[in-house]
């Protein structure tokens, strides 16, 4: 699905003030992660239930935001970094094709899953209630990273927030190495 770049813009304008919500204010932070099952870019199947008892980061994204392909190198870097520690990263893309995504996310080589929410149930499935009302649902997640315990529980939640863009990803990195501290 391509979005206009009026939308982009809104979108932006909006996220913007997403700076009110501290990550301890967040209704999802301490709640059992929605399950979901996704095929990947490869035609495998994914579930959150397969993944339990690792830590899960899931970035939301897709082809066409800018903040998500700012962040994508660093992803790839943060599970190489990880992975031997009980990691697992995920990139669920919200809404397009096989292809697109196939074709778009190649420059970036993941080595770790990219996920097809076609539908975009399992992005609204993830967007917090009575945050930024003005968008689909589906839409509020975008360039969003979360952090899944163990237990599958949330644990971090980072929206979109243009003033505070953290594309290096230190604010999951700390969350990591904090959640990885209590094993």
């Amino acid at each position: 699905m391509k979005y206009s770049l009026s939308l982009i813009s809104i979108l932006l304008i909006i996220c913007a003030g997403t700076g009110l919500y501290a990550q301890n204010d967040l209704p999802m932070i301490g709640q059992p992660a929605p399950s979901f099952e996704l095929k990947s870019v490869d035609g495998n199947k994914y579930s959150l239930a397969q993944l339990k008892g690792k830590l899960v980061m899931i970035h939301f994204s897709t082809t066409w935001c800018p903040f998500c392909n700012a962040e994508a190198p660093n992803l790839d870097t943060l599970y190489q970094s990880y992975k031997d520690k009980g990691v697992q990263v995920l990139v669920i893309d919200v809404k397009e094709s096989k292809d697109l995504v196939s074709q778009s996310f190649k420059r970036f080589n993941f080595s770790f899953p990219v996920l097809l929410d076609e539908d975009g149930k399992v992005a609204t499935a993830y967007a917090p209630a009575g945050v930024l009302p003005d968008l689909a649902r589906d839409e509020v997640v975008l360039a969003s990273n979360l952090i899944i315990d163990r237990e599958g529980k949330i644990r971090f939640y980072s929206l979109l927030n243009t003033t505070s863009f953290d594309a290096k990803l230190v604010s999951a990195r700390k969350k990591l190495d904090e959640l990885l501290s209590k094993q």
